[in-house]
């Protein structure tokens, strides 16, 4: 039975919104009139409210996403307890519905119920919404509707997604605060350097006295700053821009993603958090009980390192030419060797999804560790390289003083 929106009016003149079930689109506004409502606006959820409202295929690009990563994360384990603790499909999509945050969330709620009271799987439901529901998640649900175990299915994937956000939340923390102090320290300088500096030389420029060098390649610097300032932001606007654009550009892409992984300490940082994320995906794929070809595809698309998803992809030709999955992904030297070792166990122990789990938290703790430790070290070191330039700039304002003292005297 199909979803409809509606506006009605109550019997006082207030307005009032919700989601409906009926027929048509005549047999809903019948039905608010029975309870005393009259019907202003009735449109189907699926068909048109759910594109207008950003959740359909043709959502435009600036509109925002129903469900973000965390809300995602909740709802997927609302109706995990809900479905595992034996109640229907159908009558849980009808619960998160009527307890949604919002209209959006409601909208899209009541058009995936709406689908499955129609006939459809819930997955082909899900699919209809690539904006909201990425291919892996369909994917898993489609698996778990086909082997009847769609209540643990649906724990696992929020599992997954949960652990997903607290990794990258504590790798956000461990960044944040080096960035503040970064940004602060560019402030700073840039203020001393383009007012106090010239400030204070105002008061020397009479006294037809040579100036210490420090304080002439500050006074030069400051006159850059002040003369050329906008220039030199719009330059590093420039080829920030272009190197966007070069970016986009899928062999520089993986070029420039290659030598990223070779830094000395964010390329180990990047190599660990790709292959935890790889591992994690392809083992709740594997799970799942969806193909182990299927899952490796699916899996080699979450990476964000173009170089480490074209090993994936060899990978999985290697794969589908007959070679075990430890075997392929060791010959991947960008993949960690611990990756490659907990999948050998797998597939020795018929325990693939299991160990590849263990090998992705193995992995998601190093880079947390790893994260955590190289934020330790750059606090230090950031707050002693801003106390270094700014006392360089204190010295080219003193120096002056200095020597004006000792000719007085």
């Amino acid at each position: 039975m199909p979803a409809y929106t509606f506006e009605a009016l109550d019997t006082q003149g207030q307005l009032r919104r919700g989601v409906m079930e009926a027929d048509t689109a005549k047999a809903a506004r019948s039905l608010l009139r029975t309870q005393a409502l009259v019907p202003l606006v009735v449109e189907p959820v699926a068909a048109g409210t759910a594109a207008s409202d950003g959740t359909g295929p043709r959502a435009g690009l600036f509109t925002p996403r129903v469900f973000n990563a965390t809300r995602l994360a909740i709802w997927t384990r609302q109706l995990a307890g809900l479905v595992s603790s034996g109640l229907p499909l159908e009558r849980a999509l009808t619960a998160l519905t009527d307890e949604a945050e919002d209209e959006k969330q409601r909208n899209l709620v009541a058009a995936l119920r709406a689908e499955v009271n129609a006939g459809a799987t819930f997955a082909r439901a899900l699919a209809r919404h690539p904006r909201e529901f990425s291919d892996i998640y369909t994917a898993v649900i489609g698996a778990g509707e086909h082997s009847g175990h769609l209540g643990g299915v649906l724990d696992r994937l929020a599992d997954d997604l949960e652990e997903r956000q607290a990794l990258k939340a504590k790798l956000i923390g461990a960044a944040l605060y080096p960035a503040i102090v970064t940004l602060v320290a560019i402030g700073i300088v840039l203020f001393l350097v383009a007012y106090v500096v010239p400030q204070v030389a105002n008061v020397f420029a009479g006294t037809k006295r040579a100036l210490p060098f420090l304080t002439v390649a500050m006074l030069a610097l400051s006159d850059l700053v002040r003369s050329y300032g906008w220039a030199l932001l719009l330059a590093i606007v420039a080829v920030a821009v272009g190197g966007r654009l070069a970016l986009r550009n899928a062999r520089v892409r993986e070029k420039f993603d290659a030598a990223w992984l070779t830094l000395p300490l964010v390329g180990r940082l990047a190599r660990g958090y790709n292959a935890a994320r790889f591992a994690s995906t392809l083992a709740m794929l594997a799970g799942a009980g969806v193909p182990i070809l299927k899952a490796l595809q699916a899996a080699a698309e979450t990476l964000s390192n173009r170089a480490m998803r074209a090993d994936a992809l060899d990978a999985l030709v290697l794969v589908r030419e007959g070679a075990p999955l430890a075997s392929a992904l060791a010959q991947k030297k960008r993949f960690p060797g611990l990756l490659g070792m907990f999948a050998r166990l797998g597939e020795q122990t018929g325990q693939l999804p299991v160990m590849l789990q263990r090998a992705a938290v193995q992995l998601s703790t190093e880079v947390q560790r790893r994260a955590m430790a190289l934020a330790t070290i750059l606090e230090p070191l950031l707050i002693v390289a801003m106390g270094a330039v700014v006392m360089l700039i204190v010295l080219a304002v003193l120096l002056p003083i200095i020597q004006l003292n000792q000719f007085v005297k």
